[in-house]
């Protein structure tokens, strides 16, 4: 009988690779990454921009952008769009990023050829209808005044702004009067330098072994390329770091926290480790801050550290939302946490614990084309070299205890730490 006392034995993960990408350069100008898996009948194309904040000329409109495309074409309204894609039982998305906009198909293989044209059609021929684009705005600056009434809301768009600076694509917060002011005039302007397919990654995979020249030929023909997008000037200033920082809240009971630092790239050559010290610090259900702050001192609910990689500017954010009270506490048990880290050696079976769940969650997350694919896509879109995962797998079981001390006293220092707390002011 199963003894259900004994934890399971932890095996060591086999080396794990990632299906090669075949990569096709079009007449457009496009690139075509296709990940072929026949697994299941389905598809995922998607055709991504730098078409993101870092390329808009004016705050809001890489956004606004992306949502209209949606909103109707020449040859089709936002209504007969949304019904042939639901007809197939597809979905069309489009959502842009600080780095770059992705229009994104699903659907089953045998509908792509019927779908194409429609993909084509919301990438090359927008409308951008003046009701809809009117909408869009009030829509969208509905819902950011209803995210203003959240602490984590708030909290989380000043340390932006501190962190990178006000005035750059990563730091800048939503501008209501500028987005309101936002033409079609303008986002067209925006679409004709920014989504012509001379700029475009395309990435198609699932079961797409017979679609590969389909989608090719589709994108491939230089009528469609248009004038190449130059490089945005993304270069971000070192922000310096400045006081703790409150973002009064009146009346409310809860206070959000955020606190972090600028963060080496994943191309530096410690990033794997520095990955395995940010989880150990704050990345699993059983970290030092999941431990210390939610289970010790029951302040929260949750707690987490985590290394958010950007194409101009990673960083490392710790973020937790508490009583208004226990805000300045719960900010102090953090950096008691990081001296610990700094000062005190990792015990070996919590090393080996926090490197099983990393390798665990790696494969876990490589069990679909499309997961693979996204993978894939960091290393075309972050320049990494096409071993970075399995150098991911290799470091991340040879790393030790003293090397990892050795960056906590490099890289967790709390005076290098910009601290915001969003909550009630303080009488």
């Amino acid at each position: 009988m199963l003894d259900r006392t004994l934890a399971p034995p932890v095996q060591p993960l086999a080396r794990v690779a990632l299906p090669a990408a075949e990569v096709l350069n079009l007449p457009s100008g496009a690139r075509l990454h296709v990940l072929a898996n026949d697994a299941q009948p389905v598809v995922r194309l998607q055709a991504v921009f730098k078409a993101g904040k870092l390329a808009e000329p004016t705050p809001g409109l890489a956004s606004l952008t992306a949502r209209i495309l949606l909103e109707g074409t020449t040859t089709r309204t936002a209504r007969q769009i949304a019904d042939e894609v639901a007809f197939y039982g597809a979905s069309l998305e489009c959502d842009s990023g600080f780095d770059r906009a992705t229009l994104t198909l699903y659907c089953l293989t045998r509908h792509l050829p019927t779908l194409l044209p429609l993909v084509l059609d919301v990438l090359t021929n927008p409308a951008f209808p003046a009701a809809e684009l009117q909408q869009l705005k009030t829509r969208t600056i509905q819902n950011v005044r209803v995210e203003r009434q959240k602490t984590s809301y708030l909290a989380t768009e000043r340390f932006n702004e501190l962190l990178f600076g006000a005035d750059t694509a990563y730091g800048q917060p939503f501008d209501e009067a500028a987005y309101q002011s936002l033409t079609a005039e303008q986002a067209r302007a925006f679409h004709r330098a920014a989504y012509s397919l001379a700029n475009a990654e395309l990435f198609l995979c699932g079961d797409v072994a017979a679609e590969r020249d389909l989608v090719a030929q589709a994108f491939g023909t230089d009528a469609l390329a248009g004038a190449a997008l130059p490089n945005p000037n993304a270069v971000l200033p070192e922000a310096a770091v400045t006081a703790p920082d409150r973002v009064a809240v009146p009346g409310s009971l809860q206070a959000s926290i955020r606190m972090g630092r600028p963060w080496p790239a994943p191309t530096h050559p410690d990033t794997h480790h520095l990955k395995l010290l940010a989880n150990v610090l704050g990345g699993y259900f059983g970290s030092r801050l999941m431990r210390n702050i939610r289970e010790d001192k029951g302040l929260t609910y949750g707690i987490y550290a985590s290394v958010a990689p950007r194409e101009y500017g990673t960083y490392l954010v710790i973020g937790t939302d508490v009583k208004g009270e226990s805000a300045d506490f719960a900010v102090s048990e953090i950096e008691s946490e990081l001296r610990r880290l700094r000062e005190e050696s990792i015990p070996a079976e919590e090393l080996e614990t926090v490197k099983s769940y990393l390798l665990g969650k790696f494969a876990n997350e490589l069990s679909t084309v499309f997961e693979q694919c996204d993978k894939y896509k960091n290393l075309v879109f972050l320049g990494l070299p096409a071993d970075y995962y399995t150098q991911f797998v290799q470091q991340t079981e040879a790393a030790d205890a003293e090397a990892l001390q050795a960056l906590a006293q490099h890289y967790l220092n709390a005076e290098d730490m910009q601290v915001v707390v969003a909550g009630p002011a303080i009488a």
